[in-house]
């Protein structure tokens, strides 16, 4: 696992390739290279994680093939047996190391070779010089990017801080973004809150020279029509046996695996299953110091005892979020609605600490096995009835309405003459060639939703601890079986998630089965409150002056904001709040800096490159 950067037909001094270095450090501590050429460079942070001694970057074939990669190719023991078999040599067993030779029996199409999470940056120096960019299928190991196309420049790295610590690329708000930001909790898509920064959607190959300018192709994902599993019990046994050789597969590493258990299904259920496969299993659960709503360690200590695992039980204090937003926010890079970030940066943190550099986790089940209640709503929707209004509200941060009334009328025209986010998602959704609402919606939630707002969020800040997550429910094997489930193996009788508790169903605690769903998140209705810390720390950054500089917010609408969560303290105003809030930390971390700045912010030392 590593963080990787560099430029394609461009310029960057070597001091803004260390700075651009020192920006993901944490994602990378083990060592910083890069190697440059003509009008072109490479670049990475290493987190050692296979063959410590080895597994040196950049890769290479001869002089001319050139490779750089962030992520983890579980079948790299099988593709370094038979690219030895067709002649070449390896002189390490790190899994990366089989790239420059993979791409040099299949060309571009070598990623399709490739089962994990990725993505890779490759130059070819025979002929016309050539840079690739691979991402892997999911869009688990995100790429940002800023392509000049008058120029024909091109500058990448594997978190924004880093990008934008190259000195063409500029941190200029998207203007649309703040709409699109509460619309959605974060944006979609290729798109970031950034003017001229995108990010690589999954299973793309980009490629980009001088005359051909950047090309992108989306490679075909294959899988069957409908799965063959008719009855429950049959594609319950097939989802437990998926998960459950996925799961074994991802604890293979040469340093220690742990496990994050939070005391619902998903996780819980991984943990039991890795924990058949690794000895003295290390699982960790977060809390909050005090009494608070939601409160989940007893669930997963139960797991933890169920499972025979080291349990770690992590607690972080309200008194600190303030402190402990701002470095999220900077991770992250852009705003990001969910409160649960805090406590994801926390619980790594805590990972890290506790010598671990590897966790595995249960995130994605509810994309792929139909978890949320809008997605149950969707498909029981009255017969003749329009279901994706109701869809597109509950993707929100902050409802339609009240957005309408938080905006100066000036932005509020803006969004109206350039349309809004929610318009575009809904157009899609009434487009789509899926044969069904249930296909309609997974296409959606695994596609557009879950590399954006949730995959980014946990590779960010697990990084952010020097942490690799592994994600078994995002393995390949796993996603396409799950997007050939008929609807009412996810979704029925009142039941979420159906085929999923009846795969786990005898190998967890009954209470942890019959338990109702609960987010796993931070209870931020009752945090944001008079006298809490963050109420506090809301109301210094959305002062008036502040809104009043900015022009998007009306100072007395947002007033009314925090009188309402003052008197009448309700879920609706704390997350417009909390949204608004993380909104403008962001615009102050980012927006109102110079790269130098933002860098020094970060506290990284400079690194020897």
């Amino acid at each position: 696992m590593c963080r990787i950067f560099g430029h394609f037909d461009a310029q960057a001094t070597p001091n803004e390739l260390r700075a651009v270095a020192a920006a993901q450090r944490h994602g990378g501590p083990d060592a910083q290279t890069h190697r440059c050429g003509q009008g072109w460079a490479l670049g990475n942070n290493r987190l050692a994680i296979m063959d410590l001694d080895g597994g040196d970057q950049p890769y290479t074939l001869g002089r001319d093939v050139i490779a750089v990669f962030n992520g983890e190719i579980y079948n790299h023991h099988e593709l370094r047996e038979k690219l030895r078999a067709r002649g070449h040599h390896f002189t390490d067993t790190c899994d990366g190391s089989v790239i420059p030779a993979l791409y040099a029996e299949y060309g571009p199409d070598f990623a399709e070779h490739l089962d994990g999470m990725y993505s890779i940056a490759l130059v070819d120096l025979r002929g016309e010089p050539t840079l690739w960019l691979v991402t892997d299928e999911v869009g688990m190991k995100p790429l940002y990017y800023h392509w000049d196309a008058a120029r024909r420049h091109l500058y990448f790295a594997s978190e924004l801080p880093a990008l934008l610590s190259f000195r063409t690329v500029r941190a200029t708000p998207w203007e649309g973004g703040l709409d699109a930001y509460l619309a959605t909790k974060t944006p979609f898509g290729e798109q970031t809150m950034f003017e001229g920064v995108r990010v690589l959607p999954p299973a793309v190959t980009v490629k980009v020279t001088r005359d051909g300018g950047l090309n992108m192709t989306t490679r075909a994902v294959t899988g069957a029509a409908r799965s063959p599993h008719c009855s429950e019990p049959e594609a319950a046994a097939h989802v437990l046996d998926l998960l459950r050789t996925e799961t074994h597969r991802l604890t293979e590493a040469d340093v220690p695996v742990s496990a994050i258990t939070s005391g619902g299904l998903d996780s819980s259920f991984v943990t039991v299953l890795a924990a058949e496969k690794v000895r003295d299993l290390h699982s960790f659960n977060i809390a909050y110091t005090g009494t608070w709503p939601s409160d989940e360690r007893a669930f997963a200590r139960e797991v933890a005892e169920y499972a025979g695992t080291r349990h770690h039980q992590v607690e972080i204090d309200p008194a600190t979020f303030p402190s402990l937003l701002a470095d999220v926010v900077w991770h992250l890079g852009q705003p990001n609605a969910d409160p649960i970030t805090l406590s994801t940066h926390a619980l790594f943190a805590a990972v890290r600490d506790a010598g671990f550099k590897v966790a595995i986790t249960g995130d994605a089940a509810d994309e792929l096995f139909g978890g949320y209640d809008r997605i149950y709503k969707a498909v029981h929707a009255p017969f003749g009835t329009d279901w994706v209004p109701a869809y597109v509200e509950a993707l929100a941060a902050v409802p339609s309405t009240l957005r309408e009334r938080l905006y100066t009328s000036d932005y509020r025209s803006f969004v109206a003459d350039h349309g809004s986010v929610s318009e575009e998602i809904a157009e899609e959704l009434r487009a789509s060639t899926e044969p069904d609402t249930m296909s309609t919606l997974t296409a959606f939630e695994i596609g557009r939703r879950l590399p954006s707002y949730h995959l980014r969020r946990v590779d960010h800040l697990s990084m952010s601890a020097s942490v690799e997550v592994r994600l078994p429910f995002c393995q390949p094997s796993v996603v396409r079986y799950a997007r050939t489930l008929r609807a009412g193996l996810k979704v029925a009788d009142g039941k979420r998630k159906r085929v999923l508790y009846a795969a786990a169903d005898g190998r967890l605690p009954a209470s942890v089965i019959n338990r109702p769903k609960q987010p796993f998140t931070l209870p931020v209705t009752a945090m944001l409150q008079p006298g809490q810390a963050l109420m506090e720390y809301a109301r210094d950054l959305l002062a008036p002056s502040r809104l009043r500089h900015r022009g998007q917010l009306d100072p007395q609408q947002v007033e009314a904001l925090f009188q309402a969560q003052a008197t009448t303290p309700n879920d609706r105003a704390s997350m417009a709040i909390w949204s608004l809030m993380v909104h403008e930390l962001w615009l102050e971390q980012f927006c109102s800096a110079t790269p130098a700045q933002r860098v020094l912010d970060d506290r990284v030392p400079e690194v020897a490159v």
